[in-house]
């Protein structure tokens, strides 16, 4: 026999085990989001990531930071890498299977400025690296074979940024220029 506490209790239960099996009611919302692509005509190229040599400390003395076509990156003297962020340059382009393509920069160094200020640096020693295109020739300009049968080709672009003894803090930006010629 249940005392009127027991019956309360079990009534108290059986309640919330019926309030918990109820949903509670779905909230719905919208989004929107950005969509886009690339599409690349015979003969062309375009940019797929920036170069980007990422964050770093500059030291009481000068030093350089190396960033190769392969995507690794080195300093010397008093330029300190830190964290993660940098890519090389990378490019992706359009021709025949077994087409000749010269790639060619632009004279280096380039001057690269901060974005609030008067203060440069330099980039030179520009490396030009490839993948899935066969090397044939390796001067200035480079010369590649495309050897996708496809016709599509990418390649990577590194280089060696000079950094200044206590080199003023900020962003620094500026441009370079990559031609192609396909043969």
């Amino acid at each position: 026999m249940l005392t009127r506490f027991q019956s309360i209790l079990a009534s108290l239960g059986a309640l919330l085990l019926a309030l918990a099996g109820m949903a509670a009611p779905a909230h719905a919302a919208g989004g929107a989001g950005p969509i886009t692509t690339i599409v690349v005509k015979p003969l062309s190229f375009f940019p797929v990531d920036d170069l980007n040599f990422g964050s770093l400390l500059a030291g009481a003395t000068a030093g350089t930071v190396t960033i190769a076509p392969d995507g690794t990156r080195t300093s010397t003297g008093g330029a300190a890498p830190i964290g993660g962020g940098f890519t090389p340059a990378r490019f992706a382009g359009m021709g025949t299977y077994n087409q000749i393509v010269n790639i060619s920069m632009a004279a280096t160094p380039i001057t690269i400025t901060r974005q609030t200020g008067t203060q440069t640096m330099q980039v030179r020693t520009f490396t030009i690296g490839s993948s899935p295109t066969t090397q044939v020739l390796t001067t200035t300009p480079r010369s590649f074979r495309i050897g996708s049968a496809s016709g599509i080709f990418l390649f990577s672009l590194g280089a060696q940024l000079v950094v200044g003894a206590n080199q003023m803090p900020g962003t620094y930006t500026g441009t370079y220029t990559v031609v192609l010629n396909y043969m």
